[in-house]
This record gives C-alpha cells, structure tokens and sequence, in this order.
C-alpha cells in the first residue's frame, strides 16, 4: 500500500474503487459503535518528530473528533525539554527513565511542554479543521499530585494523586479536543513533572474511557516474530513469567491492566512511525497494535 506524502490526500486514482469503498464500510459499524464516547491518547515517540508523521496523526485526530468521538490528548516532549535546558546551560540526569527535576529544570518543562510543544500539537490540530485547547495540569485543579516515591533522588517528580474532569468534560461537550501537557501541583502550590504515560492512564480511568491509545514506537506486544492482536490479563502473567515479556515492556503492560481494573474498557499499544496507525487501530477488524482486554471471551 503506498504512504501518503505529507499533508497529500490519497487520490481515489491510486486504488481500486471497490477497495475504498470496502474500508469505508468497514469503519461504519466502529463509527457508530463509538459516537458520543471517549478516547484517551498519549501521544509521544517518533509521531511527535517527524513533521509528515505529526501531520497525519493531527489529521486522524481530528477525524475522531468529527465523527463523534470525544477525544482527549496527553502528550510528551522528553526531546524538546532536553534541548532547550541544553541551551540554558543545563545537564539533564535521568534515574530509572525519569528526569530529575530540580527548581530550574521544573522552570524548563513548564516553558516547553506547556509552551512550544503542546501549542505546536493545537496549532496542527486547527490546521486540519479540529478544534483543540491546550491544556496544563495546573488549568482548573485539573491534576493534583504528591511527591514521587522516590522525590529525594528525583526532586520536583510527582505521582498523581487526583484528577479533577470537570474542565475536560467542559471541553468535550463543547465539541474541543483537550490537549494536555502533563504538570502537576500539590496543596502547597509545589509543582511537579508527571510521566505522561501515568497521567495519561489516571485521566482515561477518571474519564471513565472506552479507550486509552498509547501511541509510540513500539509494534505492540512481540511473541516470537509476530505481534498479538489482543491479550489478556491470564496470558500477559504467563508470557511474563516465561520471559517472553521482558525488560521495560513489563512496566507498561501492568500499567495497562491496572488502567482496566479501574474501568477503561480497553487499552492500546500502536506504533506511531505507521502512518494512519491510529485509524486502523480503530475503524478496522484487523488493527495494527495490541489491544489489551481483562480477558478473552
């Protein structure tokens, strides 16, 4: 199949009429199945580089919303803040994956997430006819947070402790696609760099979501050389203890059964370097990713 280039819409010339008519009705019943619920969708890796992978994803985004579905952003931007601390004259230390986050270093992630990086996401999106509204942690009490476990080592981390919907139900039913830099404050008005693929999971169970979407770089769920459409909780404790899932995929694949324990209805890993992935996760029988269910029926 070839890729779109960047910004192009595929000409009805490039593939047989039967064929797109086929996708078209394929998508039907999973438009109408998801009207009037919730996506949740971290958004980060490669599709947050690339400019022609990051014009697509605001397209696809911006289909969802058109078509009824309410759709929730939550994004990264580890590269972004490393670049502009360089520029200031700062080192970036990191300690099992998290940044250690200092007074100055907190100063750098509000400029640039909350910044640069998630008004560029907005900006693309409305480019493409979607509405969207950035939004921080700090907007409407909308994340509140304590100190990471581990806070000595790290400094100014944090966990979530609550999330407060009411400024993105607010959003939602106003037709506006929330788009979340992922910061958060405690009682005492400390603010603190939250990992977007938590923040992005207590959102979605907050939210009450049909889905939370992980779009990265990662295929999904790898055993042997295939990738598994759909696991179950049962299968991921045994491919884990047998070693098949190993390594940093164990962290994220518990943290996608804990997200349906707390009532999301299922959670997906799809590779955003594959143009469309999102859409074809969605609106196809097939997918593309790993869809993560409580279990097989």
């Amino acid at each position: 199949m070839e890729h779109l280039e960047c910004g192009e819409l595929r000409s009805v010339r490039k593939a047989p009429q039967a064929a797109i008519g086929q996708v078209l009705i394929e998508a039907l019943p999973y438009i109408r199945k998801f009207e009037g619920t919730t996506f949740v969708i971290k958004y980060g890796g490669s599709a947050m580089k690339d400019a022609c992978l990051k014009n697509t994803f605001a397209q696809n985004v911006t289909l969802l919303r058109k078509v009824g579905i309410n759709v929730v952003l939550v994004h990264g931007g580890g590269d972004a803040i490393t670049r502009t601390a360089e520029k200031l004259g700062l080192n970036s230390r990191f300690v099992q994956g998290r940044r250690v986050t200092d007074k100055e270093m907190i100063s750098v992630i509000q400029m640039t997430l909350a910044g640069k990086v998630n008004q560029d996401i907005v900006q693309l999106i409305s480019e493409h006819g979607g509405k969207a509204v950035g939004v921080t942690g700090l907007d409407a009490d909308t994340i509140r947070a304590v100190p990471h476990q581990h806070a000595e080592t790290l400094g100014l981390v944090g966990d979530v402790e609550q999330i407060n919907t009411g400024y993105i139900d607010l959003l939602c039913h106003a037709g506006l696609i929330p788009v979340i830099a992922p910061i958060g404050f405690d009682e005492k008005g400390n603010i603190y760099n939250i990992n977007a693929d938590d923040a992005a999971s207590s959102i979605a169970i907050a939210l009450k979501a049909e889905k939370l979407i992980y779009v990265s770089d990662v295929e999904g769920i790898h055993v042997g050389d295939r990738i598994l459409k759909t696991i179950c909780k049962a299968e991921a404790a045994d491919f884990i203890e047998q070693g098949i899932i190993s390594g940093g995929m164990i962290p994220k694949v518990l943290s996608a059964f804990n997200t349906l324990d707390g009532g999301v209805g299922k959670i997906h890993l799809i590779d955003g370097k594959s143009t469309h992935s999102l859409l074809l996760e969605v609106f196809t029988h097939e997918g593309v990713g790993t869809q993560f269910i409580a279990e097989q029926d």
